[in-house]
């Protein structure tokens, strides 16, 4: 029983799932703060995209 228990402890399969979705939570808010901070600018470039897609002149 004790020994199962200190394998149960020292055992890093769980540790290192852990860690992949620490990893994971940080890039999904550094992608969030950058849309954030871009998402105007972006959300410009996909209207002049798409305006010039359809054969509109855009404003710049």
């Amino acid at each position: 029983m004790l020994e199962a228990l200190k394998r149960f402890l020292v055992e890093e399969e769980g540790q290192g799932m852990a860690e992949y979705g620490l990893i994971l939570a940080l890039v999904a808010v550094a992608v969030i703060a950058a849309l954030g901070l871009l998402g105007g600018k972006i959300s410009e470039i996909f209207n002049n995209v798409t305006n010039g897609l359809s054969g509109q002149q855009s404003g710049n």
